[in-house]
């Protein structure tokens, strides 16, 4: 491991140092663990939390040591720590007081979604518009038309003189990039894995695939070696920049980074130029979106006629429906049981190379990141990127039936691992999207509706958890999208309700089940495979605990829904069992959302709330192997050179998804100290006094038991750079990284 003064600050910010106080290096960098606020009358809680601050008298702090130490409980069963601190053993606590940076602030996850005043929200507009990464870019840009081949056998650049790209490789080399970087053994990962790099020249580890040879003339030339030691382009490898180095809509092939080995769903440049022109055929979409658009009508007329004083009667309105233009195609089948927790869909981490760490240490379902479907139908190049997955994600779940429900024509060696979450406020672009996916992106489980997001953005706009107060429209897009989504299956993942007064999850449920009752008998379902429900109203957030009670209840429910359909229903009501999702009998699967932080956690929701398998988010990012945990059925105390390794694994991961060039060590960097601002949260388990865990506990401050393991507890974000560059090398001295707020805290679970 480095020293504290080899990782250079980035720019603008000054080098942390050891001398500001009398306190080791170690304890100083504890001491900027998150310390919760103690009301100033509270001499109790305050000697109990820091014992030396002085803020009780001797013999009270006496009295609170003793109860630590022998382990007293109150009335209530709990010891004498403040509410909502990790129960760290007293040696590994720190003196906060002597420390200059101690943070007061407790982290609050609902910070992330921007939610200030609001003449900040009407100056920036859009999403997560308050931070700001920088600009990570080589000095002097490299054209594509050199950037893949020999020094001397170019390809010939098609915007000649126009071009303001450099085309003098030297030069480049020179004066246009940073050094190679050192970290990684100075080997290119990606080279190394697949025997090609597509970043070519660009890449900042080229020296490891390349070579300088002296040619009959006397001129030495620069080539890259390619498979075998050839030389030329890796596959895939095409020329896509233009006049000003943007990308070239006319040029009509993929670019080199969207044909990285392993990578599946990736969608080529010509269908996103014709989804932006609008030329992808979505004559089958269009057709039941108009007959879904009349149907809407009918029903606002059939439910306001005593309103408007129609004269129309009921069997004139009913006269007024028509059937829709066609049924939906048979879906997969689908499977849920305890053997497969789940990855939530995560918003900026969950990519890639987390989803694929994640399934490394026993994640069994993973969902692509929210995507909005407006971008998707513009061919947004990165809304689609969203999409890609990555081979280990394409393979089959495990599968062992036991307690829960499976169908008997489930084909487990069909089904796939990764799943897309789309996001709309309007059916006819869900439903459109769903089309789009269904034929672009083949390798999907399933297509998930988002109908619980918080953000205001999406709120407002409609979509999100703005769909749990308008039923008859998630109704709508859910019949809609499993109509044009061939065999993907349709789910949903809803909230609570809007307000944490107003649940409405049950009538939610029993629509997603069946549908409507004016739609049932003639109609059928909407089609809905499976439902997750997070525990917490949009009202909530992310400042109360998930009522998994609740859960149980809305269990309870499905598990009525699918084994008493015929008491539940009216017979002349009974939806057509082809309408049905998974099978003839309409069952569909439920999963729990909310907390779960440890396989107790998680056990206990399968047995107790009766769940068919429990959806992790920020559990999953604070520790991902809670999902190896879940598979040995025990706690796993990481080591700090263990943990280690999964930043490792994650740089890596990343090099591959995002590139080996500046950009893409920036990229990987970005999205690395955004794991970092989760992952830092983390008590390794020998330090707790008591089990399980709780999530929305946090640590007071403490060292560990090495110097690493206090690093990567450090609040302070230029320490998780530091931790970066371990494996990415210096940082770019136009990279900016921001945390949300002061406890760096970035919420993710949608």
């Amino acid at each position: 491991m480095p020293e504290e003064d080899e990782a250079p600050p980035p720019q603008g910010q000054s080098q942390l140092t050891t001398d500001e106080s009398s306190v080791p290096p170690t304890e100083e960098r504890a001491a900027k663990r998150l310390k919760m606020d103690v009301p100033a009358d509270s001499e109790k809680a305050d000697a109990t939390v820091n014992p030396a601050s002085g803020g009780a008298s001797p013999a009270e702090v006496a009295k609170v040591d003793e109860k630590i130490k022998s382990g007293a409980a109150n009335a209530n069963g709990r010891d004498n720590r403040q509410s909502g601190l990790a129960p760290i053993k007293k040696e590994y606590l720190i003196d906060v007081a002597t420390s200059k940076d101690a943070s007061s602030d407790a982290a609050n996850d609902d910070e992330a979604e921007g939610r200030g005043g609001r003449k900040d929200r009407k100056k920036n507009k859009g999403q997560n518009t308050g931070r700001t990464f920088g600009k990570f870019d080589d000095t002097i840009r490299l054209c594509n038309s050199r950037a893949f081949y020999p020094e001397f056998s170019p390809r010939e650049c098609r915007f000649g003189d126009r071009c303001k790209l450099s085309h003098d490789l030297r030069k480049y080399f020179a004066e246009g990039r940073r050094d190679d970087v050192d970290a990684l053994g100075g080997k290119c990962h990606v080279f190394e894995q697949y025997g090609s790099c597509p970043s070519g020249w660009k890449c900042r580890f080229v020296k490891s695939h390349m070579q300088e040879i002296e040619r009959e003339d006397g001129r030495k030339e620069l080539v890259l070696l390619g498979n075998s030691g050839e030389k030329g382009p890796p596959s895939g490898a095409a020329e896509q920049t233009g006049e000003a180095g943007e990308q070239n809509p006319e040029a009509g092939s993929d670019e080199p980074e969207e044909r990285r080995p392993g990578v599946f769903n990736v969608v080529g440049m010509e269908d996103k130029i014709k989804l932006s022109r609008k030329r992808l055929d979505f004559s089958k979409a269009d057709e039941y979106i108009k007959w879904m658009n009349s149907e809407a009508d009918i029903n606002h007329d059939f439910h306001h006629r005593r309103k408007d004083q129609s004269s129309e009667g009921i069997e004139d309105l009913r006269a007024r429906y028509v059937d829709p233009p066609f049924k939906p195609s048979e879906k997969r089948r689908l499977y849920f049981g305890p053997e497969t927790p789940t990855l939530a869909p995560l918003t900026t981490q969950g990519n890639l190379p987390f989803r694929r760490l994640c399934v490394e240490l026993g994640c069994q379902v993973t969902y692509s990141e929210m995507a909005m479907s407006m971008p998707l139908l513009q061919g947004s190049k990165t809304d689609w990127t969203l999409m890609k997955a990555h081979e280990s994600e394409v393979s089959p779940p495990k599968f062992n039936p036991g307690r829960t429900f499976v169908f008997d024509d489930y084909d487990n060696s069909k089904d796939l691992k990764f799943g897309a979450q789309v996001s709309g406020h309007q059916p006819w672009m869900v439903t459109k999207a769903a089309s789009a996916l269904s034929r672009l992106c083949p390798q999907l489980r399933l297509i998930d509706l988002n109908c619980g997001c918080p953000i205001d953005m999406i709120f407002k706009a409609g979509g999100g958890s703005a769909l749990l107060e308008s039923q008859g429209k998630m109704e709508r897009m859910i019949r809609g999208m499993n109509a044009v989504s061939g065999p993907i299956p349709i789910t949903a993942k809803i909230r609570t309700g809007v307000k944490s007064n107003r649940p409405v999850a049950p009538q939610l449920l029993g629509r997603l089940a069946f549908g409507s009752r004016e739609h049932r008998a003639r109609l059928g379902a909407p089609g809905c495979a499976a439902v997750t429900l997070h525990g917490r109203s949009r009202e909530q957030r992310y400042t109360r605990k998930a009522d998994w009670a609740y859960i149980g209840e809305c269990a309870a429910l499905i598990k009525s829904y699918n084994e008493q359909k015929d008491a539940l229903t009216d017979t002349a009501a009974e939806p057509d069992e082809s309408t049905l999702p998974n099978a003839k009998d309409g069952r569909m699967y439920f999963l729990g959302n909310g907390d779960c932080y440890s396989h107790v956690d998680y056990l206990e929701h399968v047995d107790q709330a009766h769940v068919d398998s429990v959806m992790i988010g920020r559990g999953a990012l604070i520790k991902p192997w809670i999902f190896e945990e879940i598979e040995k059925g025990q706690y796993l105390d990481k080591s700090s050179s263990e943990r280690l390794g999964y930043v490792e694994k994650f740089a890596r991961y990343g090099l591959e998804a995002w590139g080996s060039d500046e950009v893409g060590l920036g990229f990987t960097r970005r999205f690395l100290l955004e794991w970092l601002s989760f992952a830092h949260r983390y008590v390794p388990i020998g330090l707790l006094e008591r089990l399980p865990p709780s999530l929305n506990d946090r640590p007071p401050a403490y060292k560990g038991r090495d110097e690493l393991e206090t690093l990567m507890a450090s609040t302070n974000y230029r320490d998780w750079i530091k931790i970066t560059e371990m494996f990415l090398g210096p940082v770019h001295p136009g990279f900016q990284f921001q945390p949300k707020h002061k406890s760096n805290a970035y919420e993710a679970e949608g």
